[in-house]
């Protein structure tokens, strides 16, 4: 059965209504405004979208300045994103035959981070891509017989999951230059009860859910802007070789700029979305109409394709377009000046890059024109050996990973309970997320590791205040 856009929302009230507002939407014209750079400061992290919440819900505010008609879709998808999925029945009907989890909500909590996994835990918000040697026919990580892109460790009954993993963790011990020790953990990676024989070759590649906050506003970013950022042959010899991932998007039928997952292997929000419902859920769609089980002997599937209808997948990619970024903390504190300072000097910036702005965009005015402190530059860089999943993606080798925005950053601990960062979760702070980085990392890492205590304290009090 599929998941229908007007049958979820039978018997609610607001159902006439909302489709009086889109109708009412539709037909109007809304221009862009033109906002000014002198209207901006570092408090405003997402620009007009902006939002003053620095409570456990800061990560799942809707646009404060949006349309009627985005606003209606914001809802329905806010829905879909918490609907739990199952195998068969009238309700959310399609789950599997594999998986990984049953909600987006399940891996995003409250919109933020995975939870950290350790040792003896179920793994729910931590999955694993996998592939072996070569490229698909669009360049991109080639499939392993038996198993497709991805490690699903949950099958519905009736059918075999693929593998479990089991994680383990060990203390690497040193010292910064002043003498104060400091400890990070390295994980060890296990499969077993596999059910077929895995590939000698095969290559995995550990993903924690990323927070889906201000999405939105980084599709808007042009590609012309992200290529400004671009040095891949390190030709201002800084150190830094930033590149852009070229990836394949389904709907255009064409190569354009990735910009979303760790590696940057997704083009658009939408494609985001459907493949995380094709992967992680087993769920089909237009854009993903196969299941990722095809082929395999767990492949049992009663349920028509697409298994979610295309209203309300579009829904689902809006309510993530435009989830609204908590303001800046403390911005005017001196001690967090002082760590902004040191963040500049050491070289943290030069990834991290601290404002964007968005290009213009007459058919969504909510995310045009706006200057935004996301603290990334949507390329990938080499971070070195330590943090090598040694899988390529597209364009991004086994050392690379995406600039991942830090804003709203320092909320993580309310919203999602830890502060467990990278993308595997391994480090523990900020601190610890700072001295795993290597490659084109190490310069700033070792920068890091040679300040004082206090000024050490300063850097990461900046980060909280993000």
């Amino acid at each position: 059965m599929r998941f229908d856009f007007m049958k979820y929302f039978s018997g609610k009230k607001r159902v006439l209504g909302g489709i009086i507002l889109v109708i009412a939407a539709l037909a109007a014209c809304q221009k862009p405004e033109t906002w000014n750079a002198e209207e901006y400061n570092e408090w405003y992290s997402g620009g007009k979208q902006t939002v003053w919440d620095k409570s456990a819900g800061a990560f799942s505010s809707i646009f404060p300045e949006i349309s009627e008609r985005n606003m209606f879709f914001h809802e329905v998808g806010d829905m879909a994103f918490e609907a739990t999925f199952v195998s068969s029945g009238n309700l959310n009907p399609g789950l599997g035959p594999l998986f990984n989890s049953v909600a987006c909500t399940s891996c995003h909590i409250n919109d933020g981070r995975g939870t950290p996994i350790g040792p003896g835990t179920q793994m729910v918000s931590l999955l694993f891509r996998m592939s072996i040697p070569g490229e698909d026919p669009h360049g991109g990580p080639l499939a392993v017989p038996g198993y497709g892109g991805q490690l699903q460790q949950n099958a519905i009954f009736g059918a075999l999951s693929e593998a479990q993993i089991d994680i383990s963790y060990s203390d690497v011990t040193s010292n910064y230059a002043d003498g104060t020790p400091y400890s990070l953990r390295v994980p060890t990676y296990t499969i077993y009860d596999a059910y077929q024989s895995l590939p000698a070759d095969v290559m995995l590649s550990p993903r924690i859910a990323p927070a889906v906050f201000g999405l939105g506003l980084l599709e808007a970013v042009s590609e012309s802007t992200i290529l400004e950022y671009e040095d891949i042959h390190d030709l201002d010899g800084d150190g830094i070789s930033g590149k852009a991932n070229y990836v394949w998007d389904v709907i255009a039928q064409q190569k354009r700029i990735g910009r979303f997952g760790w590696k940057c292997g997704q083009p658009t929000v939408l494609q985001q979305s459907a493949g995380a419902y094709n992967e992680d859920m087993g769920i089909t769609s237009f854009i993903f109409p196969v299941e990722s089980s095809n082929g395999q002997p767990q492949h049992i599937d009663d349920i028509p394709e697409p298994e979610i209808s295309d209203s309300l997948l579009y829904a689902v990619a809006d309510y993530v377009r435009t989830l609204a970024v908590p303001a800046r903390r403390d911005a005017d504190n001196p001690i967090v000046k002082q760590g902004k300072k040191l963040f500049i000097d050491i070289g943290c910036a030069s990834c991290h890059r601290p404002m964007m702005q968005t290009a213009v965009d007459v058919s969504f005015p909510e995310v045009s024109a706006q200057y935004i402190f996301p603290y990334t530059d949507l390329l990938l860089h080499d971070m070195g050996s330590e943090l090598a999943d040694n899988r390529p993606d597209h364009l991004a080798n086994g050392y690379e990973w995406r600039t991942p925005p830090l804003w709203g950053i320092g909320l993580t601990e309310i919203v999602n309970g830890h502060e467990n960062f990278l993308h595997d979760g391994r480090a523990r702070s900020l601190e610890e997320a700072i001295l795993w980085h290597g490659g084109e990392g190490e310069t700033a890492q070792n920068k890091f590791k040679n300040l004082s205590a206090s000024e050490r304290e300063a850097l990461v009090k900046f980060l909280r205040s993000l």
